[in-house]
């Protein structure tokens, strides 16, 4: 098994330090010795990360007596949107779900969205929950922003890897026309996050903005830094085409800030009317509720509706309060 970074990558100096403090080194050949020597009868091994649930793997884990296998899906984009994926990531992920619907005792959903997804792709799984994740929110840090950032007067917010996935085209479509309709008063529109994979086109149109352009692309920033701009942001702009879960919209609810976003499931599931919902092939649809929101951030008398003020987040406590109970 693999120790490493969220991309898969092993931490600079990182071996060295787990080789001197684990319980037990073996070749892969001989997981399943390893883990039956250090592994008690009746041990659960939890999957979160969507890997390492590989033949060896479960093979391994099946001979501690007793054991049993969870596996928490997040999302089956890979297998629902193959065009915006990176070479190979669809097979990589088919072969994971249906090893997770042959193996686990027990799939933990981050969404009830998520469960039919999966029913959809695996008919044939075994018992499964729904266990919203818990949201941790970083604490706004406007120090931790460059110069310039943010911008003077009403700006809007997207926040991403930019890739197909994400849509950014159709906001790139939508502030053509805020520059026609609006001229010098156009908002500024902040594209947050590193570029991705199979995006030519939108790195193209990005490229291509001067240093004075109502579009400003910027990559590389912290928590704190992004939290400060959602917390002052006119609205935060979500067009994603396919969410698990989706994190900044729900960083936008707690900071009370509007919200435009895809009229996806989770979202109704966890945030109900909060947002402005638009679908993500509309953009005139887009356009109007950008407008509109523009406007509301000018009127003295708009304000957060009453569901907004009294939004909860899903906690860990809960989550876990739900999972422990059946694992």
């Amino acid at each position: 098994m693999r120790a490493g970074s969220v991309d898969g990558r092993l931490v600079a100096g990182l071996l060295p330090v787990l080789r001197k403090r684990a319980l037990g080194r073996q070749p892969k050949a001989l997981l399943a010795k390893m883990l039956r020597k250090h592994l008690p009868a009746g041990t659960i091994y939890v999957n979160t990360g969507h890997s390492n649930l590989s033949k060896r793997v479960v093979h391994a884990v099946r001979k501690v007596p007793d054991s049993q296998i969870a596996v928490l899906i997040h999302d089956t984009i890979p297998l629902d949107f193959p065009e915006y994926q990176a070479e190979g990531a669809t097979e990589r992920f088919q072969k994971f779900l249906a090893r997770a619907c042959r193996e686990a005792d027990l799939l933990i959903y981050n969404s009830e969205q998520t469960r039919a997804d999966v029913a959809r792709w695996c008919p044939v799984h075994p018992q499964g929950i729904v266990a919203h994740l818990g949201i941790d929110f970083a604490a706004p840090e406007p120090r931790e922003l460059p110069e310039g950032v943010p911008p003077v007067g009403p700006y809007f917010l997207t926040v991403g890897t930019i890739e197909p996935r994400k849509a950014h085209a159709l906001l790139l479509d939508v502030w053509d026309e805020l520059r026609r309709t609006l001229g010098p008063e156009t908002p500024t529109l902040l594209i947050c996050g590193s570029r991705g994979w199979k995006n030519e086109s939108v790195f193209n149109r990005l490229d291509a903005l001067g240093p004075n352009d109502h579009i400003k692309e910027i990559a590389g920033l912290t928590d704190g830094a992004i939290a400060a701009l959602m917390k002052g942001a006119t609205a935060l702009l979500f067009p994603s085409y396919a969410e698990g879960f989706g994190l900044p919209p729900a960083e936008a609810a707690h900071h009370i800030t509007p919200i435009v976003c895809n009229d996806l499931p989770i979202y109704r599931e966890f945030l109900g009317n909060i947002p402005i919902y638009a679908p993500s092939g509309d953009a005139k649809l887009w356009y109007r509720a950008v407008i509109t929101a523009y406007e509301n951030a000018l009127s003295e008398n708009s304000g957060p509706s009453a569901e907004a003020k009294q939004w909860s987040p899903p906690t860990w406590e809960a989550h876990f309060e739900r999972v422990l109970r059946l694992i």
